[in-house]
């Protein structure tokens, strides 16, 4: 059994720590992310906690006009837009964030296959996941 849980909450607890934490599986050895408590490969729940390092490569993206609620507080909007996307990381999983320090308003300059490193986003009283281009 993992301590602390494999949950959501203690995911973004270690983000608080500025730490991408997974679940790795004992058995077959993939990791995953969001960390899940049971590994779906194996069905079994002989996991462990590992730290995943956050540097990877952009493989899908999108630029957001229309905002969430928690986005617009933020200041982001239909003139100020800004990029979602999924960074395949070099060990192995993927996982998606903000994609920082690239225009927005011109996603035709963004590249898929761009080097990417974690940055950590503090948002109110959580600390969220972003990349920027290495």
């Amino acid at each position: 059994m993992l301590t602390p849980e494999a949950s959501v909450k203690s995911f973004y607890d270690f983000l608080k720590e500025k730490k991408i934490m997974g679940t790795k599986c004992k058995d077959c050895g993939e990791v995953y992310l969001p960390p899940r408590p049971l590994c779906p490969k194996c069905i079994n729940s002989n996991l462990e906690w590992v730290e995943v390092e956050g540097k990877g490569k952009l493989v899908a993206f999108t630029s957001i006009t229309v905002a969430p609620t928690h986005m617009i507080n933020a200041g982001y909007s239909r003139e100020n837009p800004y990029v979602f996307g999924v960074v395949k990381l070099d060990s192995g999983p993927s996982i998606s964030g903000m994609i920082l320090n690239v225009d927005a308003k011109k996603p035709e300059n963004i590249a898929i296959g761009t080097p990417m490193t974690v940055e950590f986003v503090k948002r109110d009283d959580k600390v969220l996941i972003g990349f920027k281009p290495s």
